[in-house]
């Protein structure tokens, strides 16, 4: 299985083919052979310096020897989407130059509390590597790793002119590695922590307090909303008004909206505001007295430059209209911490006609849909989280929801939506209206939820998705579906590379329908599904060239993984269970990690995970 991820680049150990160098005519008749170093020149300057893309790169490097080591030679930026795809001492000894690298860990399920907490993706050996053989790093992304304060600390010390570090899902680490980062790296532009799980402990350490308090910062962006401890406000301030290229200030839900205040008015440059609580404090709230509260809105009136808005964590609904005076140059609104119903969410949305991303939670309702529909002409992305995830009959956003959006928002490009209930009529009338749609993924709660209104499965409706949606790469499906939905993928979705099924299909047929059929196939992510060891060996062909196969409280015997991992030598066939009580599922394995490796089997798999 590949590294690479949306054109993420491949770290590979051998070349397809053997080095080989041209002729050139020099006169009449006579030829010479170029010289291995004017090759490697040639290729620099006329090739490798044009491509940025990770992919074209990959592809450059399979052409030969010498282009293999001209393009290692030359890369400087590395995305590895699968931390045991490889191992770091293999990545060092080829690129010699990485001044960025982009590092991924756990599959994605482990957001769903599907992946047992001690499972793996640490960091630490990759951090030890990386700080041996990349002294010139500058920029360093994570995602579902395992980061520790240790590892922090030596981020903090080996790279002289490290600038920027962005944590996605990660957890382990606390206010101690922060602080680590914040006193060491003088130069540091980035600190973004999105939706990590920061450890809180009896010692918090006053992390914004070790940024470097004398002259101004060079930070553009510092984002740490996800942080449950408080911050000294005093700093941050003084932070804030000395960080002047600051762009991207997202606050935690301690920071109240009388702090934020303070904040903005220091920093009008801001583009990128996360709000934090959008709440008063509650000692002065109590203590207000004769003292006059801050006109908010004419403090967000002065900030002229801010296109994305979030926060909200824990909204008051009366200071919800204070924001008016941002909507009209928003371009990104996410609501999807905020509690507001329809009747506070209109008088908002209306205002935001140049919205091209919108996250909220269900409880605007259809009625916000529609308001949303009636409004953002120009809207590229679309989520919609369900506040209580609970199955019911009925949910406060449907289908109806979801046809006026297609209706108003003909240009949308992307789509997460949560309901209860759905009809293939809608879904049907999306994929009509909206044929740009690149990733489509509807999550009906509840499992085997058949067309609301006809009681038919919701075949027709995926079907219709795939086949009119020609730019489709990501695709979730739900609700009651047959094999026949599988047999539209498998045919239509060529260009699918991430899918995500669950609760739903008849048989293996299903899918094999998908193995065969989705040539582009990268991710495959199956949980509670008939599908069992026929259906998984119906894609030995494929899964060389996939990223992973997630299977789980699915049909696949632990004698059907073990022949999977016979034929395929160099894949990784990990199996593994959440719990104890693993012997409920009598032959069948309870979960099942695939993905290749070019370094055999990964050193730290707890006893839990049997690789086969």
């Amino acid at each position: 299985m590949s590294e690479d991820n949306s054109g993420g680049g491949k770290v590979r150990n051998s070349v397809s083919g053997a080095g080989t160098v041209t002729g050139t005519v020099a006169g009449a008749g006579e030829y010479f052979t170029a010289y291995p170093d004017q090759v490697l020149e040639n290729v620099i300057e006329n090739v490798l310096v044009f491509l940025t893309s990770r992919r074209d790169r990959s592809t450059v490097s399979l052409v030969c020897k010498s282009w293999y080591r001209a393009e290692a030679h030359t890369r400087s930026d590395l995305l590895i989407g699968n931390c045991y795809a490889i191992a770091p001492k293999r990545v060092t000894d080829r690129f010699k130059r990485i001044r960025s690298i982009a590092l991924k860990g756990k599959p994605r399920f482990a957001d769903f509390s599907l992946l047992p907490a001690d499972w793996g993706a640490y960091f630490t050996p990759w951090a030890h590597a990386m700080a041996n053989a990349y002294r010139a790093l500058e920029k360093i992304y994570l995602k579902r790793m395992l980061v520790t304060d240790d590892d922090l600390a030596v981020i903090a010390h080996s790279f002289v002119n490290f600038k920027e570090i962005v944590l996605v899902c990660c957890e382990g680490f606390g206010t101690t590695g922060l602080a680590l980062v914040a006193s060491q790296c003088r130069n540091l532009r980035v600190l973004e922590l999105i939706e990590d799980d920061v450890s809180v402990s009896v010692d918090e350490v006053d992390w914004i307090s070790c940024f470097p308090t004398e002259g101004t910062t060079n930070l553009e962006s510092l984002c740490f909303d996800c942080v449950e401890a408080e911050v000294n406000f005093d700093a941050l301030e003084r932070l804030v008004a000395r960080s002047p290229l600051l762009k991207k200030l997202k606050l935690n839900t301690p920071v109240s909206i009388q702090e934020l205040y303070k904040l903005i008015v220091r920093a009008p440059q801001l583009t990128h505001l996360g709000t934090g609580s959008f709440n008063p404090l509650v000692e002065i709230n109590q203590q207000q007295g004769d003292h006059q509260e801050p006109d908010y809105a004419a403090a967000f009136a002065a900030c002229k430059s801010i296109v994305c808005l979030s926060g909200f964590r824990e909204i008051a609904p009366e200071y919800f209209p204070t924001i008016v005076p941002l909507c009209g140059n928003l371009t990104s609104l996410n609501l999807s911490f905020a509690n507001v119903n329809a009747e506070q969410f209109k008088p908002v949305i209306r205002h935001c006609h140049k919205l091209q991303v919108f996250w909220a939670f269900d409880t605007i309702c259809d009625e916000g849909l529609q308001a949303v529909a009636d409004t953002c002409k120009d809207l590229r992305e679309l989520r919609i989280f369900p506040v209580d995830a609970q199955e019911y009959d009925e949910g406060p956003v449907s289908e109806v929801g979801l046809l006026a959006i297609s209706l108003g928002c003909r240009k949308l490009q992307s789509i997460l939506y949560f309901c209860q209930q759905m009809t293939n009529a809608a879904v049907i009338a999306m994929s009509k209206n909206c044929p740009d749609l690149v990733v489509f993924r509807l999550c009906i709660i509840g499992r085997y939820r058949p067309d609301r209104v006809t009681g038919e499965p919701m075949d027709e409706g995926f079907g219709a998705i795939v086949k009119n949606c020609t730019k489709l790469t990501r695709l979730a499906v739900s609700g009651m579906l047959t094999d026949r939905a599988f047999s539209y993928i498998g045919q239509y979705g060529k260009l699918v590379r991430t899918l995500s099924v669950a609760f739903n299909g008849d048989s293996d047929n299903g899918l094999k329908y998908v193995l065969e059929g989705c040539t582009n196939l990268q991710k495959l992510e199956i949980r509670d599904c008939p599908f069992g060891d026929s259906g998984l060996q119906s894609g030995l062909h494929r899964f060389y060239d996939m990223r992973f196969v997630w299977m789980s409280s699915c049909r696949v015997t632990r004698q059907g993984c073990l022949e999977v991992a016979r034929r395929l030598p160099k894949l990784r066939v990990e199996v593994f269970s959440r719990d104890e009580e693993e012997g409920e599922r009598g032959d069948f394995v309870e979960t099942l990690y695939m993905y290749r490796s070019l370094d055999g089997p990964r050193p730290d798999a707890p006893q839990f995970v049997e690789i086969l």
